[in-house]
């Protein structure tokens, strides 16, 4: 049975820790150019460094996104980013345009090339002509069907395959959607995307102007352009069988909080099937798991084929059962916690910290002290976002792990 690489997104080195303190076999992150995510905090030369140092020392893989389209007066700054970046030991590139694939054999012929769903491979002759051109991996389009990503591995030996498994989908195919450029002028395809099929709108009739008539769904509008968040948690036995190489979490964008809920629960469940095969079920808590987090209702996608029940969920605006307050940035010797504070918290409050592994413990905030920036810890009844605090727990903390908090439903 293949065994497949869990890889994650690591928007910065912050998102990156949490990633390696999850679970993760590798991840993927990006420069500060020619990405496809240049709103994400990004890596500087120095930090990619420290990055690659810090996944090597734990065991893990990184690859960095070279996956945007340039245009001919961006070639000289690719070439001299890739010069710049040629030193470091990343495990390889992900690349999605042939001229850069082309610039990057010439400076690094030795890097191992992913190709990136930016490249729309949807069939197995498409999977060869890149196995020519010296890619070593393709990340699938999310547009193909099991059977699909089934006859593709099998017609090409030594090739290496990803899928998605989870996060947020596109209307347009696989990410090259032109409806940003045109409305705000930021290119998704040079790494601008502002997310306009997120937007809510309304239908205007040409010849009343002003009269804003709503394709009602719910109170806030309709969300015509919008597609529920990738979920595929329940098929990774036929994910695994199909012989991909990696299960592959979008979310470069995303908060600490998704990375460690998704990671968690994917490192679960496949470890357990790999483990054992014949018994394993998708527990109902690990899908519990993922409706916590901010998330626009699930989907399979095309997994199953075209999509034709679930493919326009009008109905997915972002929701979440629970927010996220704190990062325990430190254990200290007498087991107190050293946490940085990242939503208003207050005492009286019911905190959940969650860990790996689905590690879970409560408690009642009864007690904690601000530690600021000079002098003595002050007691204190509540906190503010960036506030540092002192907790202590009965219950077993790592650095790393996450306090979060049920909403508060309002009526």
């Amino acid at each position: 049975m293949q065994r497949p690489e869990l890889l994650a997104p690591a928007g910065n080195m912050e998102k990156l820790a949490i990633a390696v303190h999850y679970g993760a076999d590798a991840v993927y992150l990006g420069g500060q150019a020619f990405g496809l995510r240049n709103m994400a905090d990004n890596f500087s030369v120095d930090e990619m460094k420290n990055a690659l140092d810090f996944c090597h020392t734990k065991g893990v893989k990184a690859y960095l996104t070279v996956n945007s389209y340039p245009r001919n007066e961006s070639l000289p700054e690719l070439e001299n980013y890739l010069a710049e970046v040629a030193p470091l030991p990343f495990d390889a590139y992900i690349v999605a345009d042939p001229g850069v694939i082309d610039v990057i054999q010439q400076i690094s012929p030795e890097r191992e090339l992913h190709l990136s769903t930016q490249a729309n491979t949807i069939n197995w002759r498409s999977a060869r002509f890149w196995q020519k051109q010296g890619v070593r991996r393709i990340n699938l389009a999310r547009e193909m069907s099991l059977e699909n990503i089934q006859d593709t591995v099998a017609n090409v030996p030594g090739m290496e395959f990803e899928a998605f498994v989870h996060g947020a989908l596109c209307i347009s195919y696989s990410g090259r959607c032109l409806i940003s450029s045109m409305l705000t002028g930021r290119d998704a395809n040079q790494g601008e995307c502002t997310h306009p099929c997120r937007w809510s709108y309304h239908l205007v009739e040409e010849s009343r102007p002003g009269e804003y008539f709503p394709v009602v769904e719910n109170e806030n509008g309709t969300f015509i352009f919008n597609s529920r968040d990738l979920c595929l948690l329940e098929h990774i036995p036929a994910l695994v069988a199909s012989g991909v190489h990696a299960l592959k979490i979008e979310g470069r964008m995303k908060g600490i909080n998704y990375v460690a809920s998704v990671l968690r629960v994917y490192r679960q469940a496949l470890d357990e099937y790999l483990a054992n095969p014949d018994w394993w079920t998708c527990r109902p808590e690990w899908l519990g798991e993922l409706t916590k987090l901010s998330h626009r209702g699930y989907t399979t996608g095309f997994l199953f084929g075209q999509p034709r029940t679930v493919g326009q969920e009008y109905e997915s605006a972002y929701i979440r059962s629970h927010d996220f307050v704190g990062i325990v940035d430190e254990v200290r010797k007498d087991g107190t916690l050293l946490i940085s504070v990242r939503n208003r918290i207050k005492a009286g409050e019911l905190i959940e910290c969650i860990g790996p592994g689905m590690r879970s413990d409560s408690l009642v905030l009864q007690q904690f002290s601000i530690l600021p920036e000079r002098g003595a810890a002050i007691p204190a009844e509540f906190a503010n976002p960036n506030q540092r605090i002192l907790l202590s727990v009965p219950f077993a903390v790592e650095a790393g792990d996450l306090l979060r908090r049920e909403k508060t439903v309002t009526a």
